[in-house]
């Protein structure tokens, strides 16, 4: 193998560029180049190229979001695009192709690799932790401490003027977010799409710890945890419970910072299996977290298989320890 391109698609994820590292110095030590795809799949089909060596991986490792851009593009879903640029990747010289995203970017992959037989791996990059295969993806765990950390800033306003707060952190399909954060920053509540709880049956615990003059409440709402976000789960409560409340949409901030320890790792994990994988000739792989190590797993199966559901375990713990 002479040349592995390098692709990260779709929403960005702390950690990110911590994998690309990982994977360009593996790549070196086994005698192979690597050069980096601008902005995703949109770089693969225009030919948008940077190469990547040991230096221009260096001190990216602690930056969040991906030094090589990511886009979602939509031209890629035509055959006729995946085909002109896997014309150009062979007059490059490139022999395999590792993609650092979500399900929607292995599906992309997945279609290479059954239509020209690209040597593919795919690395989980998102911070929803909502990929089929791997415990973990890369950029869940910093999204998780970006939420828990503005949740204890507004405890402290909370605390001091006795209002609640509706707090909205990002899970589309996923309540990963919420349910972990509601747990580690002491949530009064927290509301995720897999659970189906009353609004109601909220506002009864409010009222109780109301009734033992607490003064600080925090609940946590996936984006897609109820219909129209904290918003409408703010205005039904208030409607409910007579008191004073804000709402606070922490969006697009758990997408960046620093990312932490832990998402590092699985990171520099998840880039150097990738790598070693295509070098000895396997291809369709998923690099995946299970147990705390790292796993191939089938791109068919996490492409078919359904998004995790939240812990019940976790949302158990998270309504019992609420209040």
């Amino acid at each position: 193998m002479k040349r592995i391109g390098i692709l990260t698609s779709g929403g960005d994820a702390p950690g990110m560029n911590a994998a690309i590292r990982a994977a360009v110095r593996t790549a070196t030590g086994l005698g192979i180049e690597t050069l980096g795809y601008i902005d995703g799949f949109e770089g693969f089909a225009t030919r948008r190229i940077m190469p990547l060596d040991d230096r221009a991986v260096g001190n990216q490792v602690q930056h969040g979001g991906t030094f090589i851009g990511t886009s979602r593009y939509a031209p890629f879903l035509d055959a006729d695009v995946r085909a002109r640029a896997v014309r150009q990747m062979h007059h490059d010289e490139v022999d395999a192709l590792v993609v650092i995203g979500g399900d929607g970017s292995f599906r992309g992959a997945l279609a290479l690799q059954a239509e020209h037989g690209v040597a593919v791996a795919g690395i989980p990059g998102t911070i929803d932790n909502d990929v089929y295969g791997t415990d973990h993806t890369i950029g869940f765990d910093t999204a998780v401490n970006t939420a828990v950390l503005a949740i204890d800033h507004l405890r402290d306003t909370s605390e001091s003027t006795g209002m609640m707060f509706f707090v909205e952190v990002m899970g589309r399909t996923s309540g990963a977010i919420a349910l972990h954060t509601a747990v580690a920053a002491g949530a009064a509540g927290v509301l995720v799409p897999e659970d189906h709880s009353d609004i109601v049956e909220l506002v009864e615990r409010l009222k109780e710890s109301h009734s033992r003059a607490k003064r600080s409440h925090i609940i946590v709402v996936a984006e897609a945890g109820s219909p129209g976000g904290a918003f409408e789960v703010a205005k039904r409560v208030s409607e409910l419970l007579d008191h004073p409340y804000r709402v606070v949409v922490l969006g697009h901030i758990q997408r960046g910072g620093r990312p932490t320890a832990r998402d590092r790792i699985v990171a520099a994990q998840s880039g150097a299996l990738a790598v070693e994988s295509l070098a000895a000739g396997r291809t369709g792989m998923m690099i995946g977290i299970q147990g705390g190590r790292p796993v191939e797993v089938p791109l068919e199966a996490v492409v078919a298989g359904a998004h995790p559901a939240a812990q019940e375990d976790l949302l158990r713990l998270a309504q019992q320890l609420s209040g």
